[in-house]
């Protein structure tokens, strides 16, 4: 690369985001690298597994793992997610603790805290929502919370809006261990673009019928043919759990599945840079939460029980 100059010493670690549901990981995820990476939504658990996704900080690159929320699970997938959970605070080189400054100090958050002690982890506490409460609220919240860990550090940010988000990666980057970067600068995220592709139908699914659809549904991407003008048609199959599901996301004369297509295949062109022709079926996959290859393409391990 002519003209480019090489830092002397590079820096690079693997920091991993945990936290109870909603506390606005997947938009902390996307605020830290600048671009789509994860999806959001309303509704809890919408992220199922170990999002990686990269971001350049001067010398040091970021590897950041964005994890399913941690919770008490009751069923087989909600086991897998917590799981994966733990698998990418096992890896990580730093932990980021992230709390909703709304929700304040909860059972959930408490939990996580005392399974971080437990283990001996170290972590740095993320009080996010910032723009939501009054600011001797959140001084009062943060002594309440390093009153019972010892953080390394705490943040106080907006995932929404980005405030203190640069400032944490600056801290977050000079503290890394030095070493060779892992991907090249210029990637943003360490997912296939099918999986990635899926995902964001999966996310405008659950906007358009988070309160009517059931958790247990799921997107695959079927079919990726590059054409000769250099467009993309991309197949996918929404699948539900149950027979009776199949209309409520079909709707009246196919009108819902439709405009969840229309929104899927707009932002895949943004994010893709290229024209789309997306194509979505919806099938009934019965028991699909007991499937092993299911949790497979998931990128989970699979629960015995």
């Amino acid at each position: 690369m002519s003209g480019a100059t090489m830092p002397a010493t590079k820096r690079c670690g693997y920091v991993a985001i945990v936290g109870e549901p909603n506390a606005g990981k997947s938009t902390l995820l996307n605020q830290l690298v600048g671009a789509k990476v994860a999806i959001v939504s309303p509704k809890v658990q919408t992220t199922r597994t170990r999002i990686t996704a990269i971001a350049m900080e001067g010398d040091a690159q970021i590897v950041f793992l964005d994890t399913p929320g941690i919770f008490q699970p009751k069923r087989r997938l909600e086991r897998a997610m917590v799981q994966a959970a733990w698998s990418g605070a096992d890896d990580a080189d730093r932990i980021l603790l992230l709390a909703d400054a709304e929700r304040g100090l909860d059972a959930e958050t408490r939990r996580i805290m005392a399974s971080l002690a437990g283990s001996g982890r170290r972590a740095s506490l993320v009080i996010n929502k910032i723009d939501l409460v009054r600011r001797d609220r959140l001084l009062g919240l943060a002594a309440e919370f390093n009153a019972l860990f010892p953080f390394e550090e705490t943040f106080m940010i907006s995932a929404l809006t980005g405030d203190g988000v640069a400032e944490m990666r600056r801290r977050i980057a000079a503290g890394l261990p030095e070493g060779p970067w892992l991907y090249p600068p210029d990637q943003l995220a360490d997912m296939p673009e099918r999986m990635l592709a899926a995902e964001i139908t999966r996310e405008k699914l659950f906007h358009r019928l988070h309160d009517e659809l059931p958790y247990a549904s799921t997107v695959e991407t079927e079919g990726w043919r590059e054409q000769d003008d250099g467009s993309v048609r991309i197949e996918q199959v929404i699948y539900v759990a149950k027979e009776s599901q199949k209309p409520i996301v079909l709707g009246r004369g196919g009108r819902t599945v439709k405009a969840i297509g229309q929104d899927s295949r707009r932002e895949l062109e943004t994010i893709l840079g290229r024209r789309v022709h997306l194509f979505l079926f919806v099938k009934v996959r019965e028991r699909w939460l007991d499937d092993p290859e299911r949790y497979r393409e998931m990128g989970l391990d699979f629960p015995k029980s």
